[in-house]
């Protein structure tokens, strides 16, 4: 019987890798007869799936790696084995992506440096004995590497001899830490002033800043809103705002990623149903959106979403982590890129970790929300409060992108990083590459599809002294796996120009299925994004 179960066993292998086959030879055939499509289906997001086999080959081979993982134990890991008195550690989706995904191409993340993360920075090197479970550093510095990763839009996260004197100052007038929150014995001067400038930077009434750029959404969004509230949430929100959405209590509901039609559908249904059960009005409505959304890269239609807020007399929660500094004339965010009033958004969120190199985010607004944020807050209540030598690096840099410091290198930052962006992105699309996003924004996602494919790309770009950040399962979808470029003020012609050209010029390596032989119009995917 053993011999008869092996026997049925092979053929099934055999048979499963012969359709494999077949279905690959069958596809690239078929590929032919599409080729005079590829603009109009390149430009609708679907050319992929005609240029590249790679969507119906991942579901014979998901069934092929199902089946064979019937003739081995289950719920087995490097270090752990199943206890009956327990519910088992990992499910079997996990054990599929852990052990023959994630652990294949680990070692791409949490790369550690060993430098000042400005447009280059130097990487320790590390190798691995057992296929990415540990690692071990080898000693070796890989220096100068073009630093594509990082949120340094507009360049403050390098050493700058102005900026180590100011800062050094507050060091030793101020110390290192506060070691208490706000609302005891937490709050310096430099809080206020940091706070008085934020105001005056947007042009609100006031401001608070916090320590923590994550805690800023999901610790002030609990306070906002709670139970018999309603909030509507963009599906490619970040994180800290889901996070503060469930922590809140109050009913989520999700529309499609920048479209209107499906955001006032939701505000509609609100309206005239009101909450589940009682039928009663809800107590507040509340629109959580973000500036710019760090994996698409693309900018939310701002003007549009005000419209409908008007309309139907809900409330605007703005995150403008990735926006703030990185967008508009004079780095004021998607308000000032649209021509728009502060007044029109209610809450308005920023952090001060990207365009500012800093840490910790602000809300800023109408007085009375300030006042009941400062109060009401788990953040401002709980949380210690920022680091003197932190609030004056923010001040230093704002007050730089203000003109204040009685120079126009603010200004300057801001115009050479909308030229770099646009010249990147343009590059990009040249060579015939798919990205996401809008073309003013310093967020350029390249996409790889594959998830397979992060892992060699991300290995190939650093060979060639490149840092990337790629993405995968679960923060995209599965076959939308992407290597996310961020454009700083910092980088020159001739590192863009390195990374667009010397190494993007072998697709067959890296992406042969990600670009296009008839490069398409570029389209914002603002409007992409709406179906």
């Amino acid at each position: 019987m053993k011999y008869h179960s092996d026997m049925i066993y092979l053929f099934w292998i055999f048979f499963l890798n012969s359709l494999h086959v077949l279905t690959i030879h069958a596809l690239f055939r078929f590929q032919t007869c599409w080729s005079n499509l590829q603009t109009i289906h390149q430009a609708l997001h679907v050319q992929f799936i005609l240029q590249s086999p790679c969507h119906i080959l991942l579901p014979v081979y998901s069934i092929q790696c199902l089946f064979l993982s019937r003739h081995f134990p289950s719920n087995i890991t490097l270090c752990m084995f199943s206890n009956q008195d327990f519910v088992p550690l990992y499910q079997d989706f996990e054990n599929f992506y852990t052990r023959n995904l994630y652990m294949r191409i680990r070692d791409n993340w949490n790369r550690p440096i060993c430098s000042v993360p400005g447009p280059q920075f130097d990487l320790m090197e590390r190798v691995t004995d057992d296929y990415n479970w540990t690692f071990r550093f080898t000693g070796r510095i890989i220096k100068n590497v073009i630093n594509m990763g990082s949120y340094n839009y507009l360049g403050f996260a390098e050493t700058d001899p102005n900026a180590l004197k100011t800062v050094t100052k507050e060091l030793q007038k101020y110390g290192t830490g506060i070691c208490s929150t706000r609302q005891e014995m937490g709050t310096l001067d430099k809080h206020v002033e940091l706070e008085n400038l934020v105001a005056k930077f947007l042009g609100v009434e006031d401001a608070m800043v916090f320590g923590m750029g994550f805690a800023t959404n999901s610790m002030n969004i609990p306070a906002l809103v709670g139970k018999g509230c309603l909030i509507l949430s963009d599906e490619l929100n970040h994180t800290s705002l889901v996070l503060g959405a469930r922590l809140s209590g109050a009913t989520i509901r999700i529309f499609k990623h920048n479209n209107m039609q499906s955001l006032e559908k939701l505000l509609r249904d609100a309206i005239i149903y009101g909450q589940p059960r009682s039928r009663r009005a809800w107590r507040k409505i509340i629109i959580l959106v973000e500036g710019i959304y760090s994996m698409e890269g693309s900018i939310v239609r701002l003007p549009e979403i005000v419209s409908l807020k008007r309309k139907y007399k809900a409330y605007l929660y703005l995150d403008e982590a990735h926006s703030i500094g990185a967008v508009g004339a004079t780095g004021r965010g998607v308000v000032e890129y649209f021509g728009m009033n502060p007044d029109d958004v209610d809450v308005l969120m920023g952090t001060f970790t990207k365009s500012f190199g800093a840490a910790g985010g602000y809300i800023a607004g109408k007085k009375g929300l300030v006042d009941f944020l400062r109060t009401h807050s788990h953040s401002a209540v709980y949380a210690t409060s920022m680091c003197p030598p932190v609030a004056e690096q923010i001040i230093r840099a704002m007050k730089c992108l203000m003109g204040l410091d009685g120079t126009t290198q603010g200004l300057q930052r801001v115009r050479q990083l909308g030229k770099n962006t646009r010249y990147f992105r343009r590059r990009l699309h040249e060579m015939g590459f798919i990205i996401y996003g809008n073309d003013d924004s310093p967020v350029v996602p390249l996409l790889l599809y594959m998830p397979g494919k992060i892992g060699a790309f991300a290995r190939r770009m650093l060979e060639k002294n490149i840092g990337v950040v790629v993405v995968g399962f679960p923060a995209t979808p599965i076959t939308e796996s992407r290597a996310r470029f961020c454009v700083s003020a910092a980088h020159t012609r001739e590192m863009l120009d390195t990374v667009s050209t010397d190494v993007l010029r072998k697709p067959e390596l890296m992406c042969s299925n990600c670009r296009s032989v008839f490069p398409c119009p570029y389209v914002h995917s603002v409007f992409l994004h709406v179906s």
